[in-house]
């Protein structure tokens, strides 16, 4: 199964936007597709997919009950569908996520257990069966470097790296490494980085520069998107991915949109190709 994490450091750089369609490009590609958001922020995946309900329902089953061994209901009870992608939305308790799942571990050391509250989320996938169900597994959880974001990593050990191609972009990538290294150090994992994805990008000078001195660090930019602000904000206006709205929300296509498309659908090929390769 392709896993991965598409996780920035920096806000605003299109993360939740490039999973959506990312995971869309995988379903036009025939394959079974899983999306989890674990990012709590109102405009998250779940938001852009359609698929948010009452995040705020205590009673509520949420994939941190599962989490801490609290499930109120089968995992696949869960899952929620919008474009033939299918999702765990995100629930507003996953706020608390660090300290349930620190308490839980306290809990098992009283008792002489070990209990790694960073595997969590991959236990509950396997017990799930989901390595078995679904093509591609694609995690969106928040910048903050939290007990979330090791969770993701642990559970896809890839990662997918938007950015701005800027001075201030490059250093965000620049920091990731050093965040990877920390953290395959922390976890004892090896994390691999498919691709990094420069969003806005304009054809100036100064991009090109810093795109070529990533490319020289050794990083993979296998495609670069362009400032889309109209067509990006009508998907979150129309919550859906840019491939709905296109196809339902345009009264004509435009050329610069299907490019956009065409890049989406190019980019997770490669991630693709790239993980078989790496595999």
């Amino acid at each position: 199964m392709l896993a991965y994490t598409v996780y920035s450091e920096a806000g605003g750089v299109g993360k939740t936007t490039l999973a959506a369609n990312l995971a869309k490009a995988e379903v036009r590609a025939g394959r079974d597709v899983l999306v989890i958001d674990l990012d709590t922020q109102e405009a998250s995946l779940s938001y852009l997919l359609d698929v948010a309900e009452d995040r705020s329902n205590d009673q509520a089953d949420s994939l941190l009950r599962h989490m801490i061994d609290r499930p109120r209901d089968d995992f696949e009870n869960l899952i929620r569908t919008s474009e033939g992608i299918d999702i765990v939305p995100a629930h507003n308790i996953l706020e608390y996520a660090s300290k349930h799942l620190r308490r839980r571990e306290e809990e098992a050391a009283d008792f002489g257990e070990s209990w790694n509250p960073n595997k969590q989320l991959l236990r509950v996938l396997q017990e799930a069966g989901v390595h078995n169900q679904y093509d591609t597994l694609i995690i969106d959880p928040p910048a903050s470097a939290d007990i979330k974001l090791h969770n993701a990593i642990h559970a896809t050990r890839h990662l997918v790296i938007p950015f701005e191609p800027s001075g201030k972009g490059y250093e965000s990538v620049q920091g990731l490494d050093q965040l990877v290294g920390g953290l395959e150090e922390q976890l004892g994992i090896e994390v691999g980085v498919l691709a990094v994805v420069p969003n806005r990008y304009k054809g100036m000078n100064d991009q090109d520069r810093f795109l070529g001195k990533l490319t020289q660090d050794g990083w993979d930019i296998p495609v670069k998107f362009r400032e889309r602000s109209s067509l990006l904000e009508g998907c979150w206006a129309e919550q859906c991915t840019a491939f709905q709205y296109v196809e339902t929300h345009r009264d004509r296509e435009r050329d610069h949109e299907l490019d956009t498309l065409a890049k989406f659908d190019e980019l997770a090929n490669h991630i693709r190709e790239t993980k078989v390769v790496k595999a």
